[in-house]
């Protein structure tokens, strides 16, 4: 086991803690977003559209996300491709 910082362990590769379980749970809330988007992108504006991709990206990612980036995703997603944002229960760590 390794202490990274107060609130976050790695073990056998998994992040482990407190803040490895808030990670988690953004990833999935995030995930979540991004399915009701997908479902509704074809009543949607472009600009709705744009806005729901931003927001599940940025609760995501806890930061502005790259314009590049959600584009690219609003983009694939009005073209009527499936995004998956998969979560799983274990945070691994590199």
């Amino acid at each position: 086991m390794t202490s990274i910082e107060p609130g976050l362990v790695v073990r056998n590769g998994f992040a482990e803690g407190p803040l490895a379980d808030a990670a988690l749970s953004r990833a999935y809330r995030a995930g979540q977003r991004l399915a009701e988007v997908q479902e509704q992108a074809s009543t949607m504006t472009d600009g709705q559209l744009r806005d729901g991709v931003y927001r599940a990206l940025r609760r995501f990612t806890q930061e502005q996300p790259r314009t590049c980036q959600v584009d690219s995703l609003t983009a694939l997603i009005r073209r009527g491709v499936r995004i998956d944002w998969p979560a799983c229960d274990r945070l691994p760590c590199a």
